[in-house]
């Protein structure tokens, strides 16, 4: 396996910085960096970035999660292993990263699921950190960078 060429966040000046701002302003706003953690993969696994679903299993992994956590969130619906706050951000999550599948992209039963547990600001945090993490899937998908090596 080879990439196609670096990172474009590596090879576009500004790219990286601006993108490590914005993570460290989400990690800022108060949401548990695990849940964070779980979003990100959450959203890696729906776009097959296998970097970034390496990437944040290990995360999860390094903060002391389970591997029954770790290995449920593709079926977070049918496991016990979330909270009420994680499974709004769960669903929060595939619903920003999917949003070309249904009429309604965000329905507001998971708006209101999500706004009923999490402050304004950690919902912006979370909306921005799904955002983020869906940009970097596409710059890693579209160059076909390799899960486990470094850029």
């Amino acid at each position: 396996m080879n990439a196609r060429m670096k990172n474009p966040a590596m090879v576009l000046p500004g790219a990286l910085q601006a993108l490590t701002s914005l993570a460290k302003a989400t990690e800022q706003a108060g949401v548990p960096a695990t849940t964070l953690y779980l979003v990100h993969l959450r959203s890696s696994q729906i776009n097959g970035c296998g970097v970034c679903v390496d990437m944040h299993a290990k995360e999860l992994r390094k903060a002391g999660e389970s591997d029954e956590r770790v290995f449920a969130v593709a079926a977070w619906r049918d496991t016990p292993y979330f909270n009420d706050a994680e499974r709004a951000a769960l669903a929060l999550a595939e619903a920003v990263t999917r949003l070309a599948d249904r009429s309604d992209p965000v329905p507001d039963e998971v708006w209101d699921e999500a706004a009923d547990l999490y402050s304004e600001q950690e919902l912006a945090a979370l909306i921005t950190a799904i955002a983020t993490v869906n940009l970097w899937n596409r710059l890693n998908a579209t160059t076909r960078q390799v899960a486990g090596s470094a850029w």
